[in-house]
C-alpha cells in the first residue's frame, strides 16, 4: 500500500475542490477548511446534501443514497468542473464512490476522510456494527416514525472542545433514514481506477467505521494517511486537514 507522505503542496495552478459532508452535517462544517483552501487560490464547493442543514426542509422518504450521489454529480456538471479533488467525510464517502462511478473523467483525486466505504450491493447499515444499526433504527422509529435519524452528541464524534462541540450540535440536523438502507449501485470497485487516499482520524478513533478501514487496508491501490484528531477533523483540526488536502493540488 502506498503512502502519500512527503508530497509537498503546489499551489501554482488553481484547482477545484468539492468537499462532501457526512451524516447529520451540512456544507457549514467545511467553512474553516474551505477558507484556507481559497486563500491558496483554489475554487472550493461544499454542497449540503438533500434534507440536511439549510436544506432540511426538503427532508422526505424519497431521499435515498442515489439522491445524495446526484447532489454531488450536479455540482460537477452545473459548474462544469474538471480535474477535481473530491473529499468525503464519514457518510460522504458513499457519495464519492457514486460520483467516481458516474463522472470519473472529472475527478483528479479521491480523499476519504475517516469515511465509509461500500461495494456494489452493500448499504450503509450493512457496513456498520449490528448494535449501531439497532440503536439508530430505534431512534429513527421513536423520533420520526422511521423518516430520519437524530444527530448524536459532538462527543460521540470525537469533539471535546466546548466551543467546537456547541458549534456542531447547533448546526447538525436529523439525517434521512433511507440513505442508510439504500444499496450502493456501482459498476466496479469502490473509487474505480482513480487515485484514492484514506485519511483516518486517530485521536480518538471512531469505532463504527472499522469495517471500512479494514477493507481499505487490504487494497493495493489505496494510499493511507492519518490525522491526530477526532472524527470531525474539519472542525477540530482544520489547519492540519487543509495542509493535507493542499498536497493534492
Amino acid at each position: 500500500m502506498s503512502d502519500p507522505a512527503g508530497r509537498s503542496a503546489n499551489t501554482s495552478k488553481p484547482r477545484s475542490y468539492v468537499l462532501v459532508h457526512g451524516a447529520w452535517h451540512g456544507g457549514w462544517c467545511w467553512d474553516s477548511v474551505a477558507r484556507i483552501l481559497r486563500s491558496h487560490g483554489h475554487r472550493v464547493f461544499a454542497p449540503t446534501l438533500s434534507g440536511l442543514g439549510e436544506r432540511a426542509h426538503l427532508l422526505s422518504p424519497e431521499i435515498d443514497l442515489q439522491v445524495f450521489i446526484q447532489d454531488v454529480v450536479d455540482v460537477f456538471e452545473q459548474n462544469d468542473l474538471a480535474d477535481v479533488i473530491l473529499v468525503g467525510h464519514s457518510f460522504g464517502g458513499l457519495s464519492l464512490i457514486g460520483a467516481a462511478d458516474r463522472v470519473p473523467q472529472r475527478i483528479r483525486q479521491l480523499v476519504f476522510l475517516d469515511a465509509m466505504v461500500l461495494s456494489d450491493g452493500e448499504s450503509a447499515f450493512s457496513g456498520l456494527p449490528a448494535e449501531v444499526v439497532a440503536k439508530r433504527t430505534k431512534l429513527a422509529l421513536d423520533t420520526s416514525r422511521g423518516l430520519s435519524i437524530p444527530p448524536p452528541s459532538a462527543r460521540a464524534l470525537g469533539v471535546s472542545d466546548p466551543e467546537q462541540a456547541a458549534f456542531i450540535e447547533r448546526h447538525c440536523t436529523p439525517h434521512p433514514f433511507r440513505t442508510f438502507t439504500d444499496p450502493m449501485v456501482v459498476k466496479g470497485a469502490p473509487g474505480g481506477a482513480l487515485p484514492k487516499v484514506y485519511i483516518q482520524c486517530v485521536d480518538p478513533v471512531y469505532a463504527p467505521l472499522q469495517e471500512s478501514r479494514d477493507f481499505v487496508r487490504k487494497q493495493e491501490d489505496w494510499a493511507w494517511d492519518e490525522i491526530a484528531t477526532g472524527h470531525d477533523a474539519m472542525v477540530s483540526a482544520p489547519e492540519e486537514l487543509a495542509a493535507k488536502l493542499l498536497a493534492f493540488a
